[in-house]
């Protein structure tokens, strides 16, 4: 092997490592869905009757779900999909940079986690087992 090759096998290395530990959730991920799976997660968090964390105080579901929907209605542009809303909007205080955590049934964890969890659940109840296609608009 000479020098010259190893770019090329690093690019060919890294591309493979992509495919293979891509979690499946964003491999599945589909751009005109994003605002439908955000709304999804908007009204799974106020509905969840857990006990969010943000900057060192605590907030009803509601409330937190209001907070979250004021950041994506003023960062839509830094959230083209579900995960980027998770990651860039819902897991960190854009003020301090502290994580948010969420509180339920006793068992607190990061809410990026939750969320991403919750995203999965819904991607893979809203595609049909046997077509393939989705389950929306049915």
């Amino acid at each position: 092997m000479s020098i010259k090759s190893l770019p090329d096998m690093w690019v060919m290395m890294t591309t493979v490592w992509v495919w293979l530990f891509l979690p499946p959730a964003m491999a599945h991920a589909d751009p005109s869905q994003a605002p439908t799976e955000i709304e999804h997660l908007l009204e799974f968090v106020a509905n969840s009757d857990c006990t969010f964390h943000r900057n060192g105080n605590d907030h009803n579901s509601v409330d937190a779900a209001d907070h979250l929907r004021l950041k994506y209605n003023r960062g839509k542009r830094y959230a083209d999909s579900a995960e980027l809303f998770i990651d860039r909007l819902a897991s960190t205080s854009t003020w301090t940079g502290k994580p948010y955590t969420v509180t339920c049934s006793d068992q607190t964890e990061p809410s990026g986690e939750w969320l991403n969890r919750e995203l999965k659940h819904y991607r893979a109840a809203s595609v049909s087992p046997a077509s393939g296609e989705t389950g929306a608009g049915t």
